[in-house]
């Protein structure tokens, strides 16, 4: 059996780095709920490093409850939103990694 430790991060917590050596996967915060794609771009630098399994966290657009609102929103709206957070941490870890950042990405992809 397997065991898959996950972590979310790049949500702007001062300890993500040293999560990071002690995870298997991460799910990054995609900027709506928190960070940003500075805090985007370190995340996957990090996970590149330690070998972790990069996986993104989209939210809502709810940084002041951090995501938790609930909202009534066009399943469209819903579709577009996920897509672009998504297409932000994979162009990311595109660029960070070249073609591994981006196949580490992918190969965790839901």
């Amino acid at each position: 059996m397997i065991v898959d430790l996950n972590a979310d991060l790049g949500e702007g917590c001062a300890n993500d780095q040293a999560l990071l050596q002690l995870v298997s996967s991460a799910n990054i915060a995609c900027g709506f709920h928190a960070g940003d794609a500075q805090t985007m771009r370190q995340s996957v630098r990090w996970a590149l490093q330690y070998g972790v399994a990069i996986g993104a966290h989209p939210s809502f657009p709810d940084r002041e409850n951090f995501g938790r609102t609930r909202m009534q929103l066009p399943p469209e709206t819903v579709y577009a939103q996920v897509v672009y957070q998504l297409g932000a941490l994979a162009a990311i870890a595109r660029a960070e990694g070249g073609g591994d950042g981006a196949r580490q990405a992918a190969r965790h992809a839901v």
